[in-house]
């Protein structure tokens, strides 16, 4: 699977979201996910990894077989990274 594709799924699936999608090993598999998003605000990491799935829907089982996944809200993100959010996109820039 293609990280674009990937990225593009999360950004669908969380309109306004800041994602960013690294094929970590090259074998289309393995993948990292950063994603910045307002709706993960009053969230468990658990039911922000939720969010995550439920936008891949079926590509989670039958294409990804592996997903890190980094799941902050606007303001986590600044505080964790004194920086802008992730570089790559959101479903308005694609």
């Amino acid at each position: 699977m293609d990280p674009k594709e990937i990225q593009r799924l999360i950004a669908a699936g969380l309109p306004g979201a800041e994602v960013e999608v690294v094929d970590e090993v090259g074998d289309g598999n393995h993948f990292r996910a950063t994603i910045v998003a307002p709706q993960f605000a009053g969230k468990t990491l658990v039911q922000r990894h939720q969010m995550v799935y439920a936008t891949l829907g079926d590509a989670m089982r039958d294409r990804i077989h592996a997903l890190s996944i980094g799941a902050y809200t606007p303001e986590e993100w600044e505080r964790r990274s004194g920086a802008a959010q992730p570089a790559a996109t959101s479903a308005a820039r694609d």
